[in-house]
């Protein structure tokens, strides 16, 4: 990666440099923790360019009030010649104005780093494991699961983005009775490929057309061998074959939106290597886990046949839970969350740090099992930060009516059929368009819209227009004559230059829809810049009679370009050329 720093990071470099020498002068004790320390636009855009809280959180530890902290601190950065007003506002914080100089040396920084600008170390080379999609393999992608399959995909590529290893891992549950019932399903399918009149599918099983195409191929495979065979017979066999294609149609449902996982790991197989004993081993080994009674369904009266029945169960209440949470079934069979700890358990042993993308209805398990990954993992010696994000479902609408699905009954929307209706861009971009915990309704016409009411499009046109307007203007963009440059292209400039800010807060955050936030306002600046020169002649990009100030203008709307590349490469979305 280039040296060229940007310029908030000059600056933040610059605060740190000042910092430093109230350390060497006493104004500071030394090795004074700056980690809350901010370098950021102040929220109006009136107040200057940049602004610092440094004075506001180190008066404590320097044993001054902030304005007299911040006195200081702007004594020393009134001598540097890039800022051209250093004020305090408040109790204490610190506005600063740049110099003109300062903005156009971030224009050449984009030009010069192109698709490496933004680009951020923070990570630091950490590997992070996000685990993302993980639907039962039952059936096709449906859009029930686009939202949290995109929202995961673009962390991943904002985690390597900003200097992290990432590992793209999907949680494959092929240990529970839902496979089970689809190896019925797919057997009922295989007698139908064999030429029996199955009539309707039956209650309780997957009656979709997609499991058609598995029962023939098994009746291919297999002939008549197992047709009238016992369950237990063809059972096993019959659930690996019907999972694994199925996860072969995962897999290409999730291509369709450009999405590829590093690792599928198997329940079953973790089931089988006893990875979830080693687990309960060390919980007990350490305290965690214990036999106890489960206590009687809450705000209800308990079913005729419940009976008090001892069950091992995690002190999930020493993490803040409602109450201890068994590991186990009364059969002996392990619990989804029993088998969930020793997953992440295992995950946990080749990452630095772990993000779950959960959909909402899981709320009520994030508590209980972020509590036993650090039992885990601090009681094995490591801190292994687990985050889980949720995001809620996505609501269909079509012709203004709400789209409804029913995986059971068969009737649902699947990921391929929208994807090649709107476009793989369309939806990516359109899942980041809220917040992952905010409702979101997904309406096939608006998505496809022409006009700034979608952001889809008013992006896209943005990016468009940009390129158009290169190809066509005759002059090569230039920076020979950014001195040309007034404070309508600097406006523009400043917009783009918080692009590598914008990526690091979202990184740290891990909120990849910041970036989709931070698209929309700069293409909605780029539009308010064009647009200007259908009022005013003389505020066009190309100008005819004047090479030199068209080259200028060139160049800015250029490197926009290159800053909504970049963002929407982290996002998985490709930039159109043309509309």
């Amino acid at each position: 990666m280039s040296d060229i720093q940007t310029l908030h990071a000059g600056f933040a470099a610059k605060i740190d440099a000042v910092l430093n020498a109230l350390e060497l002068e006493g104004s500071l004790p030394p090795e004074t923790n700056r980690s809350n320390v901010t370098v950021e636009p102040p929220r109006d855009p009136s107040h200057g360019d940049l602004a610092t809280n440094a004075a506001m959180v180190l008066a404590k530890q320097a044993k001054t009030n902030p304005r007299a902290l911040a006195e200081k601190i702007v004594e020393h950065l009134t001598r540097e010649p890039d800022i051209t007003e250093a004020s305090i506002a408040g109790p204490g914080f610190i506005n600063l104005r740049l110099s003109e100089q300062a903005w156009l040396r971030e224009l050449e920084a984009i030009a010069a780093l192109g698709e490496d600008y933004g680009r951020s170390q923070i990570g630091g080379g950490k590997t992070v494991n996000i685990e993302y999609v993980s639907a039962n393999p039952t059936g096709p992608m449906h859009m029930g699961h686009c939202r949290g399959a995109v929202v995961g995909d673009a962390l991943a590529g904002l985690l390597e983005f900003s200097g992290h290893k990432v590992i793209r891992e999907y949680y494959v549950n092929d240990a529970g009775g839902q496979v089970d019932v689809l190896a019925r399903s797919a057997h009922l399918r295989y007698r139908e490929a064999l030429g029996e009149d199955i009539g309707a599918i039956p209650e309780g099983l997957y009656p979709g057309d997609y499991l058609k195409p598995v029962g023939e191929r098994l009746a291919q495979e297999f002939g008549a061998a197992y047709k009238d065979a016992p369950e237990s017979d063809w059972l096993p066999l019959f659930r690996e074959r019907a999972v694994a294609a199925m996860m072969d149609m995962i897999r290409e449902d999730l291509s369709l939106l450009g999405i590829h996982h590093d690792l599928f790991s198997s329940e079953a197989k973790l089931q089988a290597a006893g990875k979830p004993e080693e687990a309960e081993a060390w919980l007990r080994e350490h305290g965690f886990v214990y036999d106890g009674v489960l206590e009687a369904p809450k705000g209800k009266a308990p079913p005729e046949d419940w009976e008090p029945v001892e069950l091992p169960l995690f002190r999930s209440t020493e993490f803040g839970d409602d109450q201890d949470r068994p590991i186990k079934k009364s059969n002996g069979a392990w619990t989804y969350f029993g088998a969930d700890l020793a997953y992440h358990f295992q995950k946990a042993e080749n990452a630095d740090a772990l993000i779950d993308i959960w959909g909402a209805d899981h709320a009520g398990t994030v508590k209980r099992i972020k509590a036993a990954v650090a039992a885990l993992t601090k009681g094995a010696g490591r801190d292994v930060p687990f985050d889980v994000k949720l995001v809620q479902m996505v609501n269909l609408v079509r012709n203004g009516e709400p789209v409804k699905m029913s995986k059971r009954a068969g009737t649902f929307v699947t990921l391929a059929d929208v994807v090649n209706e709107v476009g793989k861009d369309v939806v990516r971009f359109t899942m980041l368009t809220r917040k992952p915990e905010a409702q979101m309704e997904f309406d096939f016409a608006k998505v496809v819209e022409a006009s700034k009411d979608n952001p889809v499009f008013y992006l896209q046109y943005a990016h468009a227009r940009i390129r158009s307007t290169l190809r066509k203007a005759g002059v090569e963009p230039s920076d020979a004559h950014l001195d040309r440059l007034g404070a309508d292209e600097l406006a523009l400039v400043r917009e783009a230059a918080q692009f590598p800010r914008v990526v690091e807060a979202a990184a740290k955050a891990r909120e990849p829809h910041r970036i989709a936030f931070f698209l929309g306002d700069l293409a909605a600046a780029f539009h308010s810049f064009w647009n200007a020169g259908n009022d005013d002649p003389a505020k066009r990009i190309i100008q005819e009679d004047d090479a030199e100030l068209t080259a200028a203008r060139l160049f800015v709307a250029a490197q926009v370009g290159q800053v909504i590349r970049n963002g929407l490469g982290i996002l998985g979305v490709e930039a159109v050329e043309e509309m």
